[in-house]
């Protein structure tokens, strides 16, 4: 039993030490796949993507919703703002204690690659607008997924950053908007039957 149990920390080592690497390694691959077929005609529609992500914008959208959507907008413009605070609670927490240089050189603590705060958000959105309008839900994933891509398209992130970013959105927003739903000031909640 002794022995077994020192394998399976010997392999969680070695595990450890290598996983990095590999990690790294696709990261690289990847950035250098995207950048060798990076087509300069495509960076005004990436960066009209990337801006989409901008906090002031997020926040325009959501005062819209709240506007023009008199019945359920204010509602769910609060559950977008409580997911996307939540989302970049531990987006902001991330990007300090792991402190990964962008991959295009620039590095500041407070502004680290990982993981995206930008996919993180869209992503997050994407959970909150899909559940109050669900017949446009596919496209709100593909939005998403578009302000993703951008930031690995502009070299702003890796594919890690964003991988990781929209697992903590979906998750986050999933999370928050289940508690939400659960108190008296989420979106309408459905009577018992």
């Amino acid at each position: 039993m002794l022995i077994q149990g020192s394998w399976g920390w010997m392999k969680l080592a070695v595990l450890t030490v290598m996983l990095p690497a590999a990690i790294d390694s696709l990261d690289l691959a990847v950035r250098d796949d995207l950048q060798r077929h990076h087509d300069p005609r495509l960076d005004p529609i990436m960066q009209a993507a990337t801006n989409l992500g901008r906090k002031d914008i997020l926040f325009g959208l959501l005062l819209g919703v709240a506007i023009l959507d008199p019945a359920a907008g204010p509602a769910t413009a609060r559950l977008a703002v409580t997911s996307l605070v939540g989302t970049n609670l531990v987006v902001e927490g991330l990007k300090r204690a792991v402190d990964r240089p962008r991959p295009h050189g620039v590095h500041q603590r407070s502004n680290a690659s990982f993981p995206s705060g930008h996919a993180a958000s869209a992503f997050a959105l994407a959970v909150v607008f899909a559940r109050r309008w669900k017949r446009a839900a596919v496209a709100f994933w593909l939005l998403a997924s578009i302000v993703a891509f951008s930031r690995l398209y502009l070299d702003r992130h890796y594919l890690t950053d964003v991988a990781v970013a929209i697992a903590i959105g979906i998750v986050c927003a999933s999370l928050l908007t289940r508690w939400r739903l659960a108190t008296t000031w989420g979106l309408p909640q459905r009577k018992p039957t």
